[in-house]
């Protein structure tokens, strides 16, 4: 075992915050951290934008689904796909296909995670916010992203308010990682694991709006979310934006 892989193990989202500000330095580091994160072919289709001024925060923060952690947290990133700077090197070139979309995602996803991980190295903490996607042709406007350009994940950081949240217990590895061929759901393994996560809730602190605001299984947990989470209108603002049309 190492430094690295023990900060990886303790992972857990922060959603509280002390109005500490970060140092240029170590949002200089987060985001060196970051910005040498693997890139497909080296398109490096990512940008992020930094909501720095207290009001563009707040409005922000009403968009996706009034997450108070958004306008506390020291700082918060957005992170885009961003295939607009590619079209203006190669404005030939058809980006309309789904693999340049997907290209897009995957390399944002790595690259956030990083982001998140150079910061938890330095003490500090930090929670996802898919919730930017909510009303996302709005989030566009506000912040004014061109054709090919999409906001897909914020990112809050800061110095944890408190102790950090116990970890959540993860699916065990014989349910995520198999050899050779993939394996159905196991059941009898699946039914252990909602009972972890029941004991789990029951102790948790609720800050995000629609977390799980009662004692639950994950089964139950997925089924909720899973309709919860459809945004019916995402398909034509991906098209509206360039993306995804063949």
């Amino acid at each position: 075992m190492n430094n690295t892989i023990e900060l990886l193990h303790k992972h857990t989202s922060v959603r509280s915050f002390t109005n500490q500000p970060l140092t240029e330095e170590q949002r200089d580091a987060i985001f060196k951290a970051a910005n040498q994160t693997s890139t497909s072919s080296l398109l490096q289709v990512v940008s992020i934008i930094r909501i720095a001024d207290p009001d563009l925060r707040k409005k922000v923060m009403h968009l996706s689904f009034n997450q108070p952690y958004i306008e506390e947290a020291a700082e918060f990133w957005i992170f885009c796909a961003d295939l607009n700077r590619n079209h203006q090197i190669a404005p030939k070139v058809d980006l309309e296909y789904i693999e340049y979309f997907l290209i897009s995602t995957f390399d944002a996803g790595l690259m956030a995670q990083n982001a998140l991980t150079a910061a938890e190295s330095m003490g500090l903490g930090g929670v996802f916010i898919g919730g930017v996607q909510v009303n996302i042709a709005e989030l566009t406007e506000v912040l004014n992203l061109p054709k090919y350009v999409i906001p897909l994940v914020g990112l809050c950081i800061g110095h944890p308010a408190g102790e950090k949240p116990g970890l959540k217990p993860r699916l065990p590895q014989s349910m995520v990682m198999f050899d050779n061929q993939y394996q159905p759901l196991d059941e009898e393994k699946l039914a252990t694991y909602d009972q972890q996560m029941r004991e789990y809730y029951q102790n948790r602190p609720v800050r995000a709006p629609f977390t799980v605001q009662k004692v639950k299984g994950w089964t139950d947990h997925i089924e909720d979310h899973l309709e919860r989470a459809q945004l019916p209108f995402m398909l034509e603002y991906l098209n509206k934006q360039g993306f995804a049309k063949k």
